[in-house]
């Protein structure tokens, strides 16, 4: 023996460890197995156990961190997510920059973009996942309604955050049919959903927001401003 240890071969390093290294190469290694099998034998027709032998990783850690395989899809979501929220400013509109976010999210979706197809494909005959990918849907738009600037308060916020659960339903179902190398189609769905959301009043700023862009065009400085008692 070599002395050297598989990051995979026990729970321990799997779960524990250096744990964020460990855990995310672990989640990384499932998600792509699960997705590639999905793009070949479809979403319903491969077990976790299938993709946990196809990426060499232990089953039994399989079965602890992901009971269900549509756990894998909220993972899939988690790093879409993270992509879009990535902080680097948000220069421009409103409208500009939550543009920018949505399609952050698909360059995640892209990356395992057969796998995904074969999801949307099954959806239809689901309702379960229908259900859960709807809800993690919603939760995605929520963070990314406020990241953005968008007013998510009261039934007016919840209104807003379904509208745009509908824009990006509707994005994705170009980005599903859309095959040219540079998403032209997909950001052209979008640019017009989001133009109809603009005039719908569902990109709606929030107090912040308004708040931010008020001291950007008067130059004031960028901090909070104390009352003299």
């Amino acid at each position: 023996m070599d002395g050297r240890q598989d990051p995979f071969e026990s729970d321990d390093m799997a779960l524990s460890g250096p744990p964020d290294m460990a855990q995310e190469a672990f989640d990384a290694a499932l998600l792509q197995s699960a997705l590639s099998l999905a793009a070949s034998e479809g979403w319903h027709r491969f077990s976790l156990v299938d993709a946990a032998r196809d990426a060499d990783l232990p089953v039994e850690t399989v079965r602890k961190r992901y009971p269900v395989k549509a756990l894998l899809l909220l993972q899939l979501g988690r790093l879409a997510d993270a992509s879009a929220l990535r902080d680097d400013g948000n220069g421009g509109t409103l409208r500009e920059y939550l543009f920018d976010l949505i399609m952050r999210r698909f360059d995640i979706f892209q990356e395992y973009r057969e796998g995904v197809r074969a999801v949307l494909q099954a959806v239809p005959y689901d309702p379960a996942l229908a259900a859960f990918l709807a809800g993690t849907t919603l939760d995605s738009m929520k963070w990314l309604a406020e990241t953005a600037g968008i007013d998510c308060t009261g039934f007016g916020g919840v209104w807003r955050i379904n509208a745009l659960a509908a824009v990006w339903a509707h994005a994705m179902r170009a980005w599903e049919k859309d095959e040219s190398p540079d998403l032209a189609a997909t950001m052209a769905a979008l640019d017009g959903a989001l133009d109809r959301a603009e005039r719908y009043g569902i990109l709606k700023p929030s107090a912040r927001r308004k708040m931010d862009e008020a001291l950007n065009n008067t130059g004031l400085p960028d901090h909070d401003l104390e009352l003299e008692s």
